[in-house]
């Protein structure tokens, strides 16, 4: 009862910061994370115990499938070769530099114990880069290599977790061994994932009940997780797989009424998992400090190093993604035109976005009592994670704002939202047309046929010329929402005076559910 009352508390205060954070103008990652702190020292409250594998396979698989699910293909190909770049050079390259000055710091240290620390904090967290990035505007080429690296450099980050961890306990480390590793992890997720994808996509459709089909993808990546956890490769890596595969063919193996459950779902879900695991963090501070000793005892011997972490940390992001642009830069100075420099103001944007969350905090948790450099590990970990959300996930949206990005034209689409309307109208009344006459030439649908004209013909004189349109197009569709809510308001009542059953006023209702909808989003 008592962690039922305390998961029950957590909901509220979740839906209390939430709604803090949207009048005061915050991410609510920052309003989760400091009011999950305030939240480990309320008095009588249980000390916050986290298992660090737990958290990992209840968050992990589900937050990367979303992730990937909706993530553009087309585009993450296109920039694979600068994904692969953040999510692998520069994982080891900010475990070098954090290495390299965790050892100046506290000399006393081993070198696996400084590798080990290096390894936790480098990748940024998917969760924490959603929780930030769904709150601002970027570029399409920026977007894309955010996300891409957050779905990927957790398996990078892992694999040198795991052989810091095994050099501190043996004494012995490989670097082809690692390497070997790496890539058997990374072959070995990548096919699990595709074949849990390919079941996905096979057997979906055959449950034939849109609850079954919506379960099947909640199973998904958990399933993909664990089975490649259990087979020893990457289940980072399979689960990205699994939802890349399953985002990419859901439009066929979703009817359309299957669809829009299943995001309504996934969104609530998303919403809350991500909301738990910033509250959690927070709540896991009062563990933390128990751990090592007390804040007296942080405050004293640890503050100054961890504060230079994290400073070193922020500085080897942005000194591997300027030296990434320049060495493009460099390339293209010497005639090798393929690859284009995202230029200084996103190298800013892209340098500052290094958030880190959960995955730092489960793996810092996971490292085996009595390794050397422990507690130490555990407080700059934490640190980290804090110091990243509150003050990059604060200003990060100031930031964009400040370097006025822009989209490149050859990142930008060929076709406008409103041509590929244009476009898609004109399928439709083909169609329309062929079908609306009978055998002998009849018409038998001149109301269909009209309807599907007259959406041709504005949609092709509203392609291209938005602006001109735009307060006829938003007073139209304000006068549509105006209606919908009078028919809502007259349903209820029919409903209320016993008129109508459930049955009609749910029916109806959606209906009037999907009309707004479709306003909603043609004003947006």
């Amino acid at each position: 009862m008592q962690l039922f009352e305390l998961v029950i508390a957590m909901l509220l205060a979740i839906i209390v910061l939430h709604y803090a954070a949207h009048k005061m103008g915050l991410p609510p990652a920052v309003a989760l994370l400091t009011g999950g702190v305030l939240f480990a020292f309320v008095p009588g409250l249980p000390v916050l115990s986290l298992d660090p594998e737990l958290v990992l396979v209840i968050f992990l698989p589900p937050l990367l499938m979303d992730g990937a699910w909706f993530i553009a293909l087309r585009h993450l190909h296109r920039h694979m070769l600068g994904i692969i770049a953040l999510a692998v050079g520069a994982v080891i390259f900010t475990t070098v530099i954090i290495a390299l000055v965790t050892h100046m710091l506290v000399p006393s240290l081993p070198w696996a114990a400084c590798a080990a620390l290096g390894a936790i904090v480098s990748p940024p967290d998917a969760v924490s880069a959603r929780a930030v990035l769904q709150h601002v505007r970027l570029p399409r080429r920026l977007s894309i290599l955010l996300e891409g690296e957050s779905l990927f450099n957790d398996a990078s980050g892992l694999v040198l977790f795991r052989f810091a961890i095994a050099a501190g306990v043996t004494g012995a480390f490989s670097l082809v061994e690692a390497v070997e590793s790496f890539l058997l992890l990374a072959i070995g997720g990548a096919a699990i994932g595709a074949a849990v994808g390919a079941a996905w996509v096979r057997l979906t459709p055959r449950l034939d009940d849109k609850y079954l089909m919506i379960a099947s993808s909640l199973l998904a990546p958990w399933a993909s997780y664990l089975l490649a956890e259990t087979v020893h490769v990457s289940g980072v890596i399979a689960t990205v797989t699994t939802g890349l595969i399953c985002g990419w063919y859901q439009h066929v193996v979703f009817s359309a009424t299957v669809r829009m459950n299943g995001t309504a779902f996934w969104a609530v879900m998303i919403f809350l998992m991500e909301a738990f695991v910033f509250l959690l963090i927070g709540s896991s501070l009062r563990g933390v400090i128990d751990r090592v000793g007390g804040f007296e005892l942080v405050l004293a011997q640890m503050t100054g190093p961890v504060l230079a972490i994290l400073l070193a940390l922020t500085l080897a992001r942005f000194a591997w993604v300027f030296g990434s642009d320049g060495v493009i830069r460099l390339l293209r100075a010497m005639g090798v035109r393929r690859y284009t420099p995202i230029g200084a103001r996103s190298a800013v944007v892209l340098g500052w976005a290094g958030m880190r969350g959960v995955v730092t905090l489960a793996v810092a948790l996971s490292v085996p009592e009595g390794f050397p450099g422990r507690d130490f590990i555990l407080v700059a970990s934490f640190a980290v994670i804090i110091g990243t959300v509150l003050i990059q996930g604060t200003t990060l949206g100031g930031v964009i704002r400040l370097m006025r990005l822009e989209e490149p034209v050859s990142d930008r689409a060929r076709l406008s939202m409103s041509e590929a309307e244009a476009a898609m109208a004109q399928a439709q009344l083909r169609v329309v047309e062929v079908h609306a006459h009978d055998a002998d030439g009849v018409l038998l649908h001149p109301r269909l046929l009209e309807r599907y004209q007259r959406h041709a013909t504005l949609s092709a004189s509203y392609a291209g010329q938005e602006e001109e349109h735009a307060h006829i197009l938003h007073a139209h569709f304000d006068l549509v929402l105006k209606a919908v809510a009078a028919g809502r308001i007259e349903l209820l009542r029919l409903h209320r005076i016993g008129d109508i059953d459930e049955h009609v006023l749910q029916e109806l209702e959606r209906d009037l559910d999907l009309e707004e909808m479709s306003a909603l989003a043609a004003k947006a």
